[in-house]
């Protein structure tokens, strides 16, 4: 399997958004439940090994619906994942936007940007957890408050990372002849990752801001549907649809023939509630069922693929993925 080198970083002098570098990414999402450091750092030194392009953390202040189980807090995590490898870029799917002021997130992200020299995947959404926001105090509100807050942060961090000062003044947030230096290392900037497909408000700020485009979990059945809502919103504004990277995130359950059944019941006990889309979307099947489908999405225009696995990244999973599978396909900066 060819690996993600540095034309990812400073020496190439660009993001890959703004390369326009053409192939196939695949990333592996650990959300951090019950998983110490060490575990998450050695899965993450793991996908690194085998030519993964990405590592997906969440942004959440505990694991939803399970408040008694530790998990690590996502931006510092992230970071200090960064600080450890080499080649591996690291986000989340996605950052919460109500968690952090958008002038302390362009901070950090920048931040982490010149640590990992150039690595950093900023991946914002609005927020998906009610109660988790009013047990801390952070604002919830109604889907249009939402939307408008993640739409003043989203200018007020693109505004942050091209120049070295940002005025801005909106409902919500206001910041005024504000320094962002160091600027991030990638230019034009990290790559804006804005996962979700509400049609009033979160495809329209994809339109607009985002490098790529998540579909997630629980919407992998419309997929076609809401890619053609996509591209008539990028139509409406005048930017070309294909300019937006598409990428979903999915449950897989891959194993060969003879061991297929057992992965499946796994993944199904693990991810086989609402929201996570494995009957609808999940990719279970051998190496060839998975290229297959992966192949079809391909074909339908979505290069970059972020996978749950139904193992939490065990070695034989990782590596028969990488072999069987990611090998198949032209590969963003291979070497």
């Amino acid at each position: 399997m060819a690996t993600a080198h540095t034309a990812h970083t400073a020496a190439a002098g660009a993001s890959p958004a703004a390369a326009g570098q053409p192939g196939i990414e695949f990333g592996v999402y650990l959300p951090q439940v019950a998983l110490d450091f060490e575990f998450m750092l050695d899965r993450a030194l793991a996908c690194e090994r085998l030519g993964y392009d990405a590592f997906w953390l969440f942004d959440h202040l505990y694991a939803p619906g399970l408040p008694a189980v530790p998990s690590l807090e996502g931006w510092t995590l992230a970071t200090a994942l960064l600080a450890r490898t080499t080649r591996l870029r690291v986000g989340h799917l996605v950052t919460c936007n109500n968690f952090r002021h958008p002038a302390l997130l362009a901070r950090m992200a920048a931040t982490a940007d010149v640590i990992s020299g150039g690595r950093v995947e900023l991946g914002l959404g609005s927020g998906s957890v009610e109660q988790e926001h009013l047990q801390a105090g952070f604002p919830w509100g109604t889907p249009r408050e939402r939307g408008e807050r993640l739409g003043e942060a989203l200018e007020i961090i693109t505004r942050m990372f091209a120049a070295p000062r940002t005025t801005f003044e909106g409902r919500h947030y206001a910041v005024h002849d504000l320094p962002n230096l160091p600027g991030p290392v990638q230019r034009p900037r990290p790559r804006i990752h804005l996962g979700g497909v509400g049609p009033r408000w979160t495809l329209p700020l994809v339109a607009r801001y985002a490098d790529v485009w998540n579909v997630p979990t629980y919407a992998l059945d419309r997929i076609g549907e809401l890619s053609r809502a996509l591209d008539a919103e990028c139509e409406r504004i005048g930017r070309d649809p294909r300019s937006v990277r598409r990428s979903v995130e999915a449950v897989l359950a891959i194993a060969p023939e003879n061991r297929l059944e057992q992965a499946t019941a796994l993944a199904r006990r693990r991810f086989g509630g609402p929201g996570y889309g494995l009957t609808e979307g999940g990719f279970v099947g051998t190496p060839e069922r998975v290229r297959n489908r992966i192949a079809e999405l391909v074909e339908a225009g979505f290069t970059t693929f972020a996978f749950i696995t139904h193992d939490r990244a065990a070695d034989d999973t990782l590596h028969l993925f990488a072999e069987e599978v990611a090998a198949h396909f032209p590969r963003t900066a291979a070497t």
